[in-house]
This record gives structure tokens, C-alpha cells and sequence, in this order.
């Protein structure tokens, strides 16, 4: 049995309206593989040391194989294509317990 894996990603955007279709674009790709969004722009408290996200986005994917075919997708591609520009992203992948 496969081990669940979460992309936790902070989101800084210049452009809410392009960011809307990226959001649209992305959904989609999620959904196709599976994936679900545990969190997505709620707010947070920081506990300890000096991250600060600005949107932050946690994502539960079924495998880390399935998140890295998520992430290569041509789906995935257009919603990153949209974002392009007008955003930075800190992403990262890791496999649940």
C-alpha cells in the first residue's frame, strides 16, 4: 500500500485575475489525479521561527508518484503557464507517515 504525499506550497501573486484562472486550471489538474486541497488560503498562526506564507496551500495526493505525475502533467502545465509572470511559488513534496 502506497504512502498518502502533500505538496505544501506558499503562494505570492501580483495578479489576482490571472491567479483565478490559475486556480480554475489547477482544481481541475488536482481532481484528475486525485488529489484534494487541505488547505487553501486559510488562516494560519506561526509558532516558531520567521515563515510568514502569504497564501499557503496544502495538498493530499494519493502517492508521491501520483503528485510528481500531478506536478509533470500537461494539465498542471497550463495552470503554471497561466500563473507565469505574475506569481512565485515555494513548493515542496513529502511523503506522508
Amino acid at each position: 500500500m502506497s504512502k498518502p504525499a502533500y505538496m505544501v506550497v506558499d503562494a505570492r501573486s501580483s495578479d489576482p485575475v490571472r491567479m483565478a484562472e490559475y486556480r480554475g486550471l489547477a482544481q481541475a489538474a488536482v481532481e484528475k489525479f486525485g488529489g484534494r486541497y487541505l488547505v487553501r488560503g486559510a488562516p494560519y498562526a506561526t509558532l516558531e521561527g520567521s515563515w510568514r506564507p502569504e497564501r499557503l496551500v496544502v495538498l493530499e495526493f494519493p502517492s508521491m508518484e501520483i503528485a510528481s505525475k500531478f506536478y509533470d502533467s500537461p494539465e498542471y502545465g497550463a495552470a503554471r503557464s497561466a500563473r507565469q509572470g505574475v506569481s512565485d511559488f515555494d513548493m515542496l513534496l513529502a511523503e506522508g507517515y
